[in-house]
């Protein structure tokens, strides 16, 4: 099948040898999620006079004219099984947004046109509070939400806001108890303490968070930071090691930087770099309503039009003056490298998504006690990669299940998911707190082989204290 010159291709993709500037771009870009990819993207455009973005809809894949999102070429099924997915290259749609300015001089977006293309952490918490506000309280939660710093906490003042809008301060009060209530809770704090204090407070009202440990948020802060746990157990009335291991559960649990958490969790994420929230880079849904869907997978491409070579550009080079000559060629073969590594970051990405919606089907339908154990260096001789390949493929990038709950891709290859779920189960259904050693062997009764501290190490991955801290303390 021949494809129209410029276009980003993948189906037909060649499969010889890349050569070390193009495997090295390619891999550069398949790292990238679809927020990093779009502003690469917009660079390219923005100095390269060879490049040129069409108004034009069409596939990013086949370079075919969209008449509907979806093309009807690129998403047809591998195979004539009736449960195969159907995975396809997305393009985005396109939105638009406008910004007013604060008192301060600065840009604030309005309610309604925080631009759902680039979804920072304002419109994820947003999104989540949009129809539980009356219609004088959106402007106030728009500007809270666009005052956040990185760290998701609010750096100026309530009055300074209740000002700027002129409404009472319990207005801004109520609104932003609204936003601290939101995921990731307590968002919207203006210290740590606070946003750890609206973090405990909602776990210990759905009775997951003990007295003690809510104590020493309240009452204990300053000795809780320093570790100073001799201190702190004279101020929550308990034993040094108790104070310590308070101390420890509550570092596992909450976090007083709200916007450094996971989509949808309260611990900290594996890395040092804040996770940054965002429009999911890959959508699964699924066609039908039967026990056994067919699943079928987006994979966004994150830009509006097509991307092709200017064709102005390419008469040009043919008239070229001779000291203009070297320069234009090497725009145009930079242009040109970029749309074929391009297409074959697609690709490895429609492989790759393909693989892990048959593997993971019960997962992705039905939730983490099916998640199937898999390992990167497993998929990758599948695909006949590099696991380097996989690695990157998976890097910072989210995909939001048929559920509606957006994870991070990397969670399809967390091999110890399904059991730290059924560890969670057996101590919900706990009649009095059992020990790790009892859990345990209830874990060996149901198929599952692990030892004592590797349960240990699920539970206080979940946030769960250990037996002797689980039943109700003393106050």
């Amino acid at each position: 099948m021949a494809h129209r010159s410029g276009h980003v291709p993948y189906h037909k993709t060649s499969h010889k040898p890349m050569t070390t500037a193009h495997l090295a771009q390619t891999m550069s870009l398949l790292e990238m999620n679809n927020h990093e990819l779009a502003e690469k993207i917009q660079g390219e455009l923005a100095n390269n006079p060879a490049l040129e973005l069409g108004s034009d809809r069409r596939c990013p894949a086949c370079g075919r004219k969209l008449v509907n999102q979806i093309c009807s070429t690129c998403s047809r099924p591998e195979s004539f099984d009736a449960l195969s997915p159907v995975v396809f290259i997305s393009p985005q749609r396109h939105f638009s947004s406008s910004r007013k300015r604060s008192s301060n001089g600065e840009e604030v977006a309005s309610f309604e046109e925080l631009s759902p293309q680039e979804e920072d952490l304002a419109m994820f918490v947003l999104n989540q509070m949009r129809t539980e506000l009356e219609p004088h309280e959106r402007p106030i939660a728009a500007h809270i939400l666009t005052s956040l710093d990185d760290d998701g906490l609010l750096p100026i003042r309530l009055s300074e806001i209740a000002l700027y809008h002129h409404v009472p301060l319990s207005t801004i009060e109520h609104v932003r108890g609204m936003v601290q209530k939101c995921d990731p809770l307590g968002v919207g704090s203006q210290t740590p303490q606070e946003a750890l204090w609206v973090q405990a407070k909602t776990l210990h009202e759905n009775g997951n968070f003990p007295d003690l440990a809510l104590k020493a948020i309240e009452d204990g802060f300053d000795d809780l930071s320093q570790k100073n746990f001799r201190s702190l157990a004279k101020i929550i009335g308990s034993t040094s090691k108790q104070a310590e291991q308070i101390a420890d559960f509550i570092g596992q649990s909450l976090n007083p930087f709200p916007a450094r958490t996971h989509w949808g969790t309260h611990r900290s994420p594996t890395n040092d770099a804040p996770t940054r929230y965002q429009n999911p880079d890959v959508i699964i849904s699924y066609i039908g309503d039967s026990e056994d869907p067919q699943l079928m997978i987006e994979v966004l491409w994150p830009i509006y039009g097509s991307l092709k070579i200017n064709p102005d550009f390419r008469k040009a080079i043919t008239e070229a003056p001779p000291e203009k000559n070297e320069e234009w060629n090497k725009d145009y073969q930079k242009a040109n490298l970029l749309i074929k590594c391009l297409g074959q970051r697609n690709h490895t990405l429609v492989q790759l998504m393909q693989k892990l919606a048959v593997k993971q089907r019960q997962f992705i339908l039905n939730g983490d006690l099916y998640l199937v154990p898999l390992t990167r260096a497993s998929l990758a001789e599948e695909l006949d990669v590099h696991e380097s390949t996989i690695s990157r493929a998976v890097s910072a990038k989210n995909v939001q299940l048929p559920s509606g709950k957006i994870i991070p891709i990397s969670q399809f290859f967390d091999r110890s998911l399904h059991i730290r779920t059924v560890i969670k189960g057996i101590i919900a259904e706990e009649k009095k707190p059992l020990s790790d050693n009892k859990i345990t062997s209830m874990l060996a009764t149901s198929g599952f082989k692990v030892a004592r501290r590797t349960v240990a190490k699920y539970r206080a991955m979940e946030g769960i204290l250990p037996a002797h801290l689980r039943a109700k303390p003393a106050v």
